[in-house]
């Protein structure tokens, strides 16, 4: 464990978080934390231990905890899992941080928190500089004066004793629209939450730009949202800030512990990673497979193997490995499955790599075989490469 400061500490994946290095009132949080999800374990020895979720838990009290994808053995490895950690959620499909740069922050002093924040930050740097959405909405008042169309029963309704005054419905072509009040909620909740001395100065320059701007009033308005096409370049902002105002990106949390989180699965990652560099360098790769079923009458268990090359089969599996006893069986009898519906006579399990353990390779029987591969996350453009030309 890592202390920034005593509200900000950073761990490796699966390392404990002992009730003697943390404030109790902080260690107590994440006791909630680990009793009502999955990010941690508990233990009733007072032990807390990441659980393959990796990235950012800010508290209720304010309390910070980073968590890095476990790349190695040592103590001195945040620097390095941190960036591996970046350049991972950088290849999931579909995702608002895909495109996440770093180029110009210094990373090394930044939260995860600040980072992300910096990255919305310059994608609504883009968005304004090509023009703020306007659009007409229609608006429903009791004026001084008359305006638009008179609304003859709520004027009834409303001016029995005001005859001075005039209940109206007009269109009114104004900056206050849904999308940029998603915006301007963003701005509001990351003033409260970055402690970063330049993410707050252009929080504060982009809320004047939308001070003419509301706020929601419940996250069941990001559901309404739709971007057309006069608004496609809203469209990342927008995903952006339902990452950070509903959680959108991450599993779903209970408990009143929590004030924000980022969390990736490393399952995922581990898969998009990997998958992201066979792709690059093999044009035949086909991820997440879906052609066959464990059983074919029924249509029943889906079998999805994470990288097809013709008739080759790779499966990635998160699981740090210290010895070839720690593969479960179950992953050898999914791979047996799939070598037998593929008639694919060569499948490989692909792990990270943390222990120098040596590979291996199984036989089913005289034709089919299974691979054993270790990919250092280090090098993992280069371990592909190697795994691609086994």
């Amino acid at each position: 464990m890592k202390k920034i400061n005593n509200k900000h500490f950073q761990i490796i994946e699966y390392e404990e978080i002992n009730k003697k290095n943390i404030n109790k009132k902080y260690f107590k949080e994440l006791e909630e934390i680990a009793q009502t999800t999955e990010f941690l374990s508990y233990s009733k020895k007072g032990v807390l231990k990441s659980q393959n979720y990796v990235g950012i838990i800010q508290t209720k009290s304010g309390f910070v905890l980073e968590i890095f994808p476990k790349i190695s053995v040592g103590n001195d490895t945040y620097k390095e899992s941190k960036i591996i950690l970046i350049e991972m959620i950088k290849t999931l499909k579909n995702h608002p941080f895909k495109k996440l740069s770093t180029a110009n922050l210094k990373t090394e002093k930044m939260s995860l928190l600040e980072i992300f924040v910096s990255f919305f930050l310059n994608e609504l740097d883009k968005l304004v500089k090509k023009g703020i959405k306007r659009d007409y909405i229609s608006i429903q008042e009791n004026q001084k004066f008359l305006k638009g169309k008179l609304l003859i029963n709520e004027h009834i309704k409303n001016n029995l004793v005001h005859k001075e005054r005039f209940f109206v419905e007009y269109d009114e072509y104004i900056e206050d629209i849904l999308e940029n009040r998603v915006i301007k909620t963003t701005l509001i909740k990351l003033n409260k939450l970055s402690k970063n001395l330049e993410n707050q100065r252009r929080i504060r320059e982009f809320m004047f730009v939308f001070d003419d701007v509301g706020e929601i009033r419940s996250l069941s308005e990001l559901k309404k949202i739709h971007i057309d096409r006069s608004k496609k370049y809203y469209e990342n902002v927008i995903e952006i800030c339902k990452v950070f105002l509903d959680n959108k990106s991450f599993t779903p949390y209970k408990g009143e512990s929590i004030s924000f989180a980022i969390l990736f699965d490393m399952n995922k990652l581990f898969e998009s990673f990997v998958g992201y560099w066979f792709k690059k360098y093999c044009d035949k790769v086909k991820l997440q497979h879906k052609k066959y079923y464990l059983f074919d009458v029924d249509k029943k268990y889906r079998l999805t193997p994470d990288i097809v090359i013709e008739n080759k089969i790779f499966d990635t599996k998160w699981k740090i490995i210290e010895s070839l006893d720690d593969i479960l069986g179950n992953d050898f009898y999914q791979m047996f499955a799939y070598s037998q519906k593929y008639s694919s006579k060569e499948v490989t399990l692909i792990f990270p790599r943390v222990y120098n353990i040596e590979e291996q390779e199984f036989g089913f029987d005289e034709e089919y075989k299974l691979k054993v591969r270790f990919i250092d996350l280090k090098n993992c453009e280069k371990e592909v490469k190697r795994i691609i030309n086994d």
